[in-house]
């Protein structure tokens, strides 16, 4: 990846908004106060931020809210003007910025997404002649001709997505967009990232979710307060994240057993599957087959006696059931831990995740954490419950 060229450069980024200290809406506050003077402050919403992203890179982009992460993905899409600073990216531009930009209300989908094709630099040809795929993508084949003031924030955001899938830029700039629609809306979404990132494409997301960060980034950038705070491998950003977000809260405070909670990078993934019979990689099982873990890690530090909870969660987010495994042993960083073996599959059919919540035992007065997603993948079958999994048991109905 350093050997690709350079698609986005960012050399000394500023940008300041104006902010009113007082408002005056209305006529009757103007006539009775004629010569009164709106008064500003300002916020610095960025402040001297460079960085580069190369070609076929999958960059995250992470802070708290008001951060400043909009903000710059807006000037690499031209909707704002830096103050200061330049920004120039190779290749045609695809965003997905903020619910509803870019959009006619008073348009149907059709015809926006027509005119939003072309934006993208599609031809006109062009832009019509996928405007099908993009509704079959959105699911909206029946809303084709209703105009989006009569859409919901749902139906926006599965448009707008489809619309730049469908446009197949150099570069792609998303905004939070798994924070808007449902489960299986997500899912979509991150099926289409990964498409992306083994097509070689270019991605700049800008997410909360540290989980997506870690699974899909080649690097990541931090945020705060709108400088660059940190910039490097996934795992350190979130992490970095985690200890900015939470200063006041998480981090610092009581663990488990009154113990202090500390994040940290401990291990890197290097490889994360789930193995169907013939030890081919699979992402979808079928009912009651078992699943077939192959997870490596390497320490990214010492690890003392150091704890493996393994969480498979449905696509609400909910824990199905978890897995934990210990090492009574102490690692050496670059240390190979691997897990691998057969998991009895109990879950019905659905979308699931797994998850990986790394911890130590330590013995003192602090408790070191981290959490990683390490997959998604689909259970096939025909089982139909209001459940979340199916269990054996030997119990029969008699007539007295």
């Amino acid at each position: 990846m350093s050997d690709s060229p350079v698609v986005i450069e960012a050399r000394g980024i500023q940008k300041t908004f104006r902010i009113p200290e007082q408002r005056i809406d209305s006529l009757r506050e103007r006539a009775t106060h004629p010569f009164a003077r709106v008064t500003y402050r300002e916020h610095h919403a960025l402040r001297d931020v460079s960085f580069d992203v190369r070609q076929g890179e999958f960059f995250g982009i992470v802070g708290r809210n008001g951060s400043g992460k909009s903000s710059l993905l807006k000037i690499l899409a031209s909707i704002y003007r830096a103050d200061g600073g330049r920004a120039r990216i190779a290749g045609r531009v695809a965003p997905f910025i903020e619910l509803g930009v870019g959009f006619n209300h008073e348009l149907t989908a059709r015809e926006n997404g027509v005119l939003n094709g072309v934006l993208m630099g599609l031809t006109l040809r062009e832009a019509r002649s996928r405007f099908e795929a993009v509704v079959a993508f959105a699911e909206l084949e029946d809303f084709v001709d209703l105009q989006l003031k009569n859409y919901s924030s749902g139906m926006l955001v599965r448009l707008a997505f489809a619309l730049m899938v469908q446009a197949d830029a150099d570069v792609m700039l998303i905004d939070e967009v798994l924070a808007v629609g449902d489960a299986a809306f997500a899912r979509k979404c991150m099926d289409v990232f990964r498409e992306k990132r083994q097509a070689g494409k270019t991605i700049v997301l800008v997410t909360h979710d540290m989980t997506t960060v870690q699974t899909l980034c080649h690097r990541a950038m931090l945020l705060h307060d709108g400088e660059l705070q940190f910039i490097g491998e996934p795992e350190d950003a979130a992490v970095a994240y985690y200890r900015v977000n939470f200063a006041a809260g998480e981090i610092g405070q009581p663990g488990p057993k009154g113990r202090e909670k500390v994040l940290d990078v401990m291990v890197r993934v290097k490889g994360a599957a789930l193995r169907g019979p013939a030890n081919e990689q699979v992402e979808t099982l079928v009912e009651g087959e078992p699943i077939q873990l192959d997870v490596g890690l390497d320490a990214a530090r010492p690890l003392t006696r150091p704890i493996f909870t393994f969480h498979v969660r449905n696509d609400k987010g909910q824990t199905v059931f978890e897995l934990m495994r210990r090492l009574d042993a102490d690692v050496e960083p670059g240390r190979r831990i691997t897990f691998a073996g057969p998991v009895e599959n109990r879950l019905l059919p659905g979308d699931y995740t797994l998850d990986l919540y790394i911890g130590e035992d330590l013995g003192g007065p602090s408790v070191a954490l981290q959490g990683l997603r390490l997959l998604h993948f689909s259970v096939d079958g025909t089982t139909e419950s209001q459940g979340f999994v199916t269990v054996a048991a030997d119990v029969e109905a008699v007539l007295e």
